[in-house]
């Protein structure tokens, strides 16, 4: 190894050991943990709070690990584990200082009005008595959204392609596409509810179509702007039309397209959403109505925080495919 190569390695490994903001993280974390055990709750209402002592022993368990993941990575000497603790050391700081002001403005103080603010034992009860119901609904809900968005995305990418590479077709198609596309697909909801049999086929319908729009009009754009010398070299070596469209203008349109679908995804979360509170019996949607009509809000505020680490994971994912397709485009576009 050379001596570059050492200095390199000891500069590391001392980055890797050395970390304040990880510090402070792990003892801000054990502060929240005494705080919410031993500062007692306020009295708020007749009956008495539930999954208190839950509660307690959740946050006394995510700073021991906190702690012992810090250790492992510092003592061991692996930059895996200890690596996204220290770029995260200042999040996970930030964090435990919110949760300690929400514990401290609902269930030590009283200080936001009950219901509408619900502590953070709150949220560990409507996890813990009403998981299988938000499980039912999560279901619901990717069931109805992966149907959505394939018929939307497949629609979108067909009706793109035909548009940007036939220009009659692209003559009659255009004015539709920019008369009707912009037009939220929410308000198309009692004209979908009229036309369609059920509530469920009415929302893939509205999901489809915000999902076709921007794919339409991305991968229309991504045909429509291929070098033409692509098309003339690959005449010239004797390709047909079903070749240049296949295997000439789709593959260069491919990063126009994943724009689209990033786009559609986008749009088909809030429209999701929308048709769910509209006439069915289950999903995201529905159990946020359910939980504002009981007055369940921490149920709601449970519901939320899965709908954000769902919906978040599904573009990560598709950030995932689009850097394997295009791997010569990978840190050209970041989420």
């Amino acid at each position: 190894m050379s001596s570059e190569a050492v200095h390199l390695y000891a500069d590391k490994t001392t980055r890797l050991r050395l970390s304040p903001p990880l510090i402070v993280a792990v003892i801000a974390w054990w502060a929240l943990a005494a705080l919410m055990a031993w500062w007692p709750d306020k009295p708020q209402g007749f009956a008495p709070p539930r999954f208190v002592t839950e509660t307690h022993q959740l946050f006394i368990a995510l700073a021991a690990l906190l702690t012992l993941a810090a250790a492992a990575g510092r003592l061991c000497s692996l930059p895996w584990l200890l690596q996204p603790l220290l770029w995260a050391g200042r999040w996970l700081i930030a964090l435990a200082a919110y949760i300690a002001v929400w514990e401290v403005t609902t269930a030590k103080l009283g200080l936001l009005p009950v219901p509408f603010f619900a502590p953070p034992r709150g949220l560990v009860e409507a996890y813990a008595t009403d998981w299988q119901r938000l499980g039912d609904s999560v279901v619901h809900s990717m069931r109805l959204l992966a149907l959505g968005f394939f018929f939307g995305s497949l629609s979108g990418f067909v009706t793109g392609v035909a548009i940007g590479w036939s220009r009659g077709l692209g003559y009659w198609v255009h004015p539709i596409l920019r008369f009707l596309g912009p037009v939220p697909s929410t308000a198309l909801l009692p004209l979908s509810l009229y036309f369609f049999p059920s509530s469920f086929s009415a929302a893939i319908f509205l999901i489809a179509l915000a999902t076709w729009f921007p794919v339409t009009v991305l991968t229309w754009s991504g045909v429509a702007s291929v070098d033409t010398r692509y098309y003339d070299v690959a005449r010239t070596l004797g390709a047909n039309t079903l070749f240049l469209i296949l295997r000439v203008a789709v593959p260069a349109s491919l990063p126009h397209v994943f724009v689209g679908l990033f786009m559609g995804l986008g749009a088909s979360f809030s429209v999701l959403v929308a048709a769910e509170m509209m006439g069915v019996k289950s999903g995201l949607g529905w159990y946020l109505q359910w939980a504002q009509g009981w007055a369940a809000y921490a149920n709601m505020y449970a519901a939320l925080i899965v709908m954000a680490l769902l919906f978040s994971s599904l573009i990560t994912l598709l950030f995932y495919v689009r850097d394997r397709t295009l791997a010569w485009q990978r840190d050209q576009v970041k989420w």
